[in-house]
């Protein structure tokens, strides 16, 4: 059976440089909110009901059947280092990590399905895949609900649909979001006016990691704010149909216009940032993800051959703190981590 120390010898789904359209979409992900019927609020319940939910949710999602090699977390037992692992490779959201009452995870072995039980609402669901496949992500995500359902009652009204915590996801507490890799609207100056776009569409424009958390790597993830009156196939549909295209035809766009206009500074840009992470003997994550970022993007343009996109896309992760220390045996001092990231860099680069 997997376990957690496992998740760092394998490749995680939102990392593996593929699926449709993976030149600008990272990875698609759909997010269902669900409560037990009965039970109030994690917000209004008692640590001895937290605790019910977590036993009751773990004994019912394990039984199921629901995915190949299906493990669980105890998050609340966790290290710090393995809550933050979690949050690195997107299994949990940071909410979930630094929260203080009872909680879990249940992540199939594949990394395409976590379930965190006692988030914000009692269940959280989530299906992960690579590239632009919203619409099997969200089958799959359908066929869990579906099966969770059989087995648990989950808080609805006829009325409003089902009910949770945040009132904007009340309906069909559905969340669809898609990370895209959006370099050359960074360098064009271009990405304000796109992400303002975003916003007068209704939608969520975020970080790498989620709520509250900058754009580090010119990664961003946006989804939807509203899912009450609107049906679930409607909330994808808009997403695959409108609002992926757009940003892929931006993005795109001034790609060719930086090749055509200003092919120097893009691959000054570019050769700077790989001679830097070949050589550079201290290195901060931040840093690092920007200039992966142009790494990823001289691959992409062809500027960069001979460099294997999946190993260079793992890098994202392997060098992200936790990893780092968890690939170093968890004996990494904070004040040196710059340090041996920077040397696991030109070893990895070297190797590739």
């Amino acid at each position: 059976m997997m376990k957690l120390a496992d998740l760092t010898r394998q490749t995680s789904e939102w990392m593996r440089g593929a699926g449709p359209m993976h030149d600008v979409v990272i990875s698609s992900r759909v997010r269902l909110a669900r409560n037990l019927a009965g039970m109030p609020f994690l917000s209004r319940c008692s640590d001895e009901q937290k605790t019910g939910i977590v036993e009751r949710l773990r004994t019912e999602i394990l039984a199921g059947g629901l995915a190949k090699d299906l493990f669980y977390v105890d998050v609340a037992a966790a290290s710090e280092l393995d809550c933050q692992l979690l949050v690195e490779r997107h299994l949990i959201s940071r909410q979930h990590a630094e929260s203080d009452h009872p909680r879990g995870v249940a992540i199939s072995g594949d990394e395409t399905i976590a379930l965190m039980i006692n988030e914000e609402d009692h269940l959280r669901m989530q299906v992960l895949r690579s590239g632009m496949q919203l619409h099997e992500a969200f089958d799959e995500i359908n066929r869990i609900d579906d099966a969770l359902g059989e087995r648990v009652d989950f808080s609805y009204s006829d009325k409003f649909g089902f009910l949770t915590a945040c009132p904007t996801n009340v309906g069909t507490g559905l969340r669809v979001s898609v990370m895209m890799h959006l370099p050359a609207l960074k360098l064009s100056g271009e990405i304000e006016k796109a992400l303002r776009g975003a916003r007068d569409m209704r939608l969520a424009i975020r970080g790498l990691y989620g709520e509250g958390t900058d754009a580090i790597g010119d990664i961003f993830q946006i989804s939807n704010q509203i899912t009450l009156g609107l049906s679930e196939e409607r909330i994808v549909e808009e997403f695959t149909g409108v609002v992926v295209p757009e940003f892929l035809r931006y993005e795109r766009a001034a790609r060719e216009a930086l090749l055509k206009h200003n092919p120097t500074e893009v691959d000054d840009r570019i050769f700077r940032s790989l001679a830097l992470l070949q050589s550079a003997r201290k290195i901060t994550a931040e840093e690092t993800m920007y200039r992966l970022s142009m790494v990823r993007l001289g691959i992409y343009i062809e500027r960069i051959k001979g460099l294997d996109l999946k190993a260079t896309n793992e890098l994202f992760l392997l060098a992200a703190p936790a990893h780092l220390q968890k690939v170093h045996g968890d004996e990494v001092a904070e004040d040196k981590l710059d340090e041996v990231r920077a040397e696991f860099l030109r070893q990895r680069l070297a190797d590739l």
